[in-house]
This record gives C-alpha cells, structure tokens and sequence, in this order.
C-alpha cells in the first residue's frame, strides 16, 4: 500500500469520524439559531478540511519545517481532544440502543406485532442524545487541550537538573568523585526560542561537571538546522572534552529516505562537521582514553543502533577494540533498546551505557520516586537509571523536542553524574 493510500484511507476515517463527532454536538445545543448553526458548520468542517490539506502538504509538499511542526502539533492537539470525547459518545450511543431495546420488548408485550413494529419506528427518533453525557464528554475534551497547550507554553524549555551517583566497582581512584554531564535528543530543528535554548546550555556550564556526554539527535533531519544554534551550543565545553554521538535523526533518513544518495551523503558530512566546529569529539564505532594522573577509563562511542525499525549502523567490535586493558568503559549509544538487545548479552565488560532516544513521549509523569509514561509500553527503559547484574543504563529524556512543541510532566533534561568508587 503506498503512503498515497494509506493517507486517503486514514483521511476518510478521519472525516467520518469527525462528522460523528460534529452531529453530537449540534443535538445537545438545539437552542442555537440557524445562523448560530451555520456559523459554527463553517468554522467546523473549514478547520478541518483546511488541517487535512495541511498534513498532506506538511509530508507531500516542500513545506518550512517550522510550519510543518505547527501543523502536525494542530493535527495532534485535535486528534486528541475528539479522542478523549469519543468515549463519552459511545456511551451514549450504547444508552440509547438499550432504552430502544427495552421500550421495543416492552411494546411486543402489550401490542400486535404491526403496532409494536410502528411504535418502535416512532421511538427510534424519538430517544434523543443525553444532554449531560455529551456536554461532560466537551469538557474532558478540553483537559488536553489546555494541558497541551500549557506544555508548548511552560514545558519546551523548563530544564530540570537531575542528579544521580553512578558507582562503578572498577573505577580508578584518580576518577573518584569526577562529575559527568548528560545532554541528549536536541532537535535543533524543532527551535524557536533561542535565548531559552541558551539559558539550558548556561545552566549545564553552571554546574562545571568535567566531562560532558551529548548521546545523538543534534537534528531533526538537515544540517542546516544548527546554523541558528551551532554557536549556542559551541559553549558546551568541559575540560576533560565533550564527547557525542549520532542518533537515527541525524542521518537524514526521514527526510531522503534509507537508499543512499549524494546529497543524503554531504548532508551526514555536514552534521559531523558541526560537531567539529562546536569542538566535540564525535565517536563513530571507536572509543577514547580518558587520563587522570596516568590512570585510564575508556569512553565508546557507537552510531545508531536500534530495534525494529531504527538503522543498525553501530559497531560494537569496532568500538571495544583494544579496549581489554581499560578497568572502566563507558558507552554512548543513543537508543536504550541497544541495551538490552546487544549490549547485556553480548559485552559484559560495558560497565555504563548513556542514552537519549524515547524523549519520555515528552508526556507523563516523573517524580523521584515514581514516572509513567505512554513509551513505558514501547521501550523496557525508557528514563533514568537502570540496572542489570553488573551493568548500568542511564536514558536521559531528552533537552528538545519533536513533534509536538512542548513538554507535560517529562520536562527537558541535563543530567549531572558524580562517579564513586563501590
């Protein structure tokens, strides 16, 4: 099935449903005038033919990045508030059957069949929609419409520290109490606030770790996105390096598709320029030495490696290669189901992996002791630290954002890592 098609098929789908959605609520408000109808008729199926047009045009049509997320972010928004409604709906739907399916046996009971058959004709036109159901099911329908809304106003740029201790049993005294920060998913594409995007970076430098990890998605897709950001974040510097990694976004394969081509080819060059005129060090399936007074720790870094879907471009043999000797080996690998596929079965010697990738869905809740999220039933692990037998996981939830321009209850996030001895 082409997308073409899949597209015209999920558009009917959708304007079915909307007019289902649109009948509902002309019969709970009969006091309206017919202008008061009309008007709202207009209002009604302009937005949403118009919105229809503008996803079509958003993936068929050569439309500005920032628009595009404007109108995916409408299409969503919208979706949601009439998905939130439907229930209320069938509820409704499911009422007014069964009090049909009662006054029809009730009528059987005391009629001749042809005077049950008129009755019950008269009843299926009679029994109205409940005014209360479908008026409370327009209230609940505004719940995310504001809390998504209060997300693009509050939530994009709120970042939050988090703090946590990563012991390490093998780690050399002269890293002992070393801090390490954590940035992932920046999605330079998906901007529009500079001076918030500055004020995170001001509050990671803020915080002095000596070592900074940056675990992939610098774009949405093209190079290009970092030209108002590539300064920004050319701030990002710590004394023992900054050290990063690709992840699926940045290869272009959203934007030109899997098939290599020339232009998707300058486009990568470009990206990995960037991190070089920012002046970090990007590890593509090879590690570095970390030195503190002659004492060494390893720092891997592999390209995008993910299940399902995602590309497979890390090498984990290139990246572990005459690593033996080091008594610590920390990995960036921007998707966490990288762990758990590979990682734990196949190179025990991982004592650390850091990665970004699931955004938290950018939707849920986190607290110290508690976090829940849609992904959580997409991705095993999915935000902050986890464990298994001797290896660690840590998934940052991401500093920017995609899609959707905001954040509620998973707010962007630096992570701070003080490393201890056991």
């Amino acid at each position: 099935m082409s997308r073409l098609t899949l597209f015209i098929i999920i558009s009917v789908f959708l304007l079915a449903f909307d007019y289902y959605c649109y009948r509902a609520i002309l019969s709970v408000f009969k006091k309206w005038t017919p202008k008061t109808k009309k008007l709202f008729a207009v209002a009604w199926w302009s937005y949403t033919i118009l919105l229809v047009i503008s996803v079509f045009a958003a993936f068929y049509a050569n439309v500005f990045l920032s628009l595009k997320s404007v109108i995916l972010v409408a299409f969503f928004m919208t979706l949601a508030c009439k998905l939130v409604m439907l229930p209320f709906l069938l509820i409704d739907d499911l009422r007014r059957l069964l009090l049909i399916a009662f006054r029809y046996v009730k009528k059987e009971k005391q009629k001749s069949p042809a005077d049950a058959q008129e009755n019950n004709n008269v009843q299926l036109t009679s029994i109205s929609r409940s005014e209360f159901i479908i008026k409370a099911g327009l209230i609940t329908a505004a719940i995310p419409l504001s809390s998504l809304s209060w997300g693009i106003v509050s939530g994009a740029y709120d970042y939050k520290i988090k703090r946590r201790t990563l012991v390490l049993p093998n780690l050399p005294k002269a890293f002992e109490g070393m801090t390490l920060g954590q940035i992932s998913d920046i999605h330079s594409g998906s901007f529009y606030n500079q001076k918030a995007v500055r004020g995170g970076v001001d509050m990671l430098l803020a915080e002095k770790p000596d070592v900074i990890f940056f675990t992939g998605d610098l774009v949405n897709d093209m190079a290009s996105e970092m030209r108002d950001y590539q300064d920004i974040f050319a701030k990002v510097k710590a004394p023992l390096g900054v050290y990063s990694v690709l992840g699926n976004h940045d290869y272009g394969d959203y934007h030109f598709g899997r098939n290599p081509s020339a232009e998707k080819a300058r486009n990568l060059q470009e990206v990995i320029k960037t991190h070089e005129r920012m002046g970090w060090d990007l590890l593509m399936n090879e590690h570095r030495r970390l030195k503190i007074d002659g004492e060494e720790i390893g720092i891997l870094g592999i390209e995008n490696w993910g299940t399902g879907r995602f590309p497979k471009y890390g090498r984990m043999d290139l990246a572990t290669k005459d690593t033996d000797d080091l008594p610590v080996k920390l990995l960036l690998s921007h998707d966490p189901s990288h762990w758990r596929e590979e990682v734990l079965p196949k190179y025990p010697q991982i004592d650390a992996m850091f990665s970004g990738h699931t955004h938290g869905m950018q939707f849920g809740v986190r607290t110290e002791d508690f976090q829940w999220s849609p992904v959580q039933y997409i991705y095993k692990e999915w935000a902050g630290l986890y464990r298994e037998q001797q290896q660690q996981l840590y998934v940052n939830v991401g500093y920017g954002f995609l899609g959707y321009p905001g954040r509620v209850g998973i707010l962007p996030e630096i992570t701070i890592f003080e490393l201890k001895r056991a």
